[in-house]
């Protein structure tokens, strides 16, 4: 017996998923106090609840236009945002990212206005299609690279969002050569099995976006506490907390002719060991080596927790040898101490070091300069890239302002 579902029937289908997900995934970031990913992927879920009771409105009353303005700028914004995510997690530049989605979705809204209440039920579509289908396709790239690449539960988001790409590929091929009423377009690539994937592509998104947000916060060990109380229960400081003190400690430290030498270690192989092991063993690998820079470092070095697999330090450091001398330290400490850990695993370690006298560590023209933290910045900046290069050379344990200086 052949059962066929109505517009409305689907609709409404496909926005009681969407919401009920959206809501479980908004209501953990709320929960977690997420300020990362996980927030901007809230804008996602939220902009797919919004597009879906758009749609129902319109699916009920094919009369009124604006449902599909509506539902149009949040299909955009929502996918943008999914990629907007990516590029958060990443921990990738936002300004030209954001003011793109925010284009896509303003013309969204636009063309659907502008083609007035005569333009028919697929009015604005063309810049829909082309708008879903770049977002889609940016984000399934960015999710298989730096950081999320790492995690194997990223390719589900990739192939989510590939899937979606080329759906939408199709959607301006068929209509393009067929037009919006020919049966190959209705049939395939029509509102109904735009709905059934809808369903699907939510239910997938949902799952691995709540898996890497719980990975990512495993692999950071103990939760930050508010901006009130900035050091965490072990003293390792929260990122904007250290970019804050190292600024202050750089400017006094250059009234008194005094270096600082701001360290980076990384550890790459992290989300492979949580993949292989367990995540107990990542935990207790990154909870071992947070423990063993405190015992390897000054009692007055600044240390922060770095991403998912690495950790800042700054402190004093008399001249380029003696910077060198620390980070040898800190690197012949983790080695003893990870040695010990349970799980038996020790992850390839690089150390980079910048000390803030060199022309690495000051802070760029224009509008760079006028940012009190930009000399901080690029001071981590410095650190992590050479630590990026001595986790990746063989025989590099320690490279100091990107010259092979290791203690080998």
């Amino acid at each position: 017996m052949n059962v066929e579902l109505d517009q409305v029937t689907l609709s409404l289908m496909t926005a009681v998923v969407v919401i009920v997900s959206g809501t479980f995934f908004i209501v953990e970031t709320m929960l977690r106090r997420d300020e990362g990913a996980g927030r901007v992927w809230s804008v996602a879920f939220l902009s797919a609840m919004l597009t879906t009771l758009a749609y129902m409105v319109w699916a009920v009353d094919p009369t009124v236009m604006w449902p599909v303005a509506v539902g149009n700028t949040t299909f955009v914004v929502g996918t943008g945002c999914m990629w907007l995510g990516c590029r958060v997690f990443n921990g990738r530049r936002m300004t030209i990212a954001t003011l793109t989605v925010a284009v896509g979705g303003i013309g969204a809204l636009l063309t659907v206005l502008l083609a007035g209440p005569d333009a028919g039920d697929w009015a604005g579509a063309p810049w829909m299609f082309a708008c879903i289908l770049l977002f889609a396709a940016l984000g399934c790239v960015e999710s298989v690279r730096g950081d999320m690449g790492t995690y194997r539960t990223s390719w589900g988001l990739c192939a989510v969002l590939g899937l979606q790409a080329v759906f939408y590929l199709g959607r301006i091929v068929v209509v393009i050569a067929e037009g919006f009423d020919s049966t190959l377009f209705n049939t395939w690539f029509g509102s109904a099995m735009t709905s059934v994937l809808t369903v699907i592509l939510t239910i997938v998104a949902l799952v691995v976006t709540s898996v890497l947000r719980a990975d990512r916060a495993g692999q950071r060990g103990p939760a930050r506490l508010e901006s009130s109380a900035p050091l965490g229960t072990d003293d390792v400081l929260p990122i904007a907390s250290f970019t804050v003190l190292l600024t202050r400690a750089a400017e006094r430290a250059a009234t008194r002719a005094e270096e600082l030498a701001v360290l980076a270690v990384r550890m790459d192989d992290l989300p492979q060991i949580s993949s292989a092991f367990g995540g107990e063993a990542a935990r207790e690998i990154s909870e071992a080596a947070r423990a063993s820079v405190k015992r390897s470092t000054s009692a007055l070095a600044l240390i922060a927790q770095d991403g998912t697999n690495g950790l800042l330090v700054a402190m004093s450091a008399a001249s380029e040898p003696d910077a060198r001398r620390l980070a040898g330290i800190v690197y012949r400490g983790l080695l003893d101490d990870l040695a010990e850990v349970g799980a038996g695993v020790i992850p390839v370690i690089g150390i980079g070091v910048v000390l803030t006298g060199t022309a690495d560590a000051q802070p760029a023209s224009g509008d760079a300069a006028a940012s009190p933290c930009a000399g901080a910045a690029q001071l981590i900046a410095g650190a992590r890239e050479s630590a990026r290069r001595a986790a990746g050379e063989a025989g590099s344990a320690v490279l100091v302002g990107g010259a092979d200086l290791s203690a080998r």
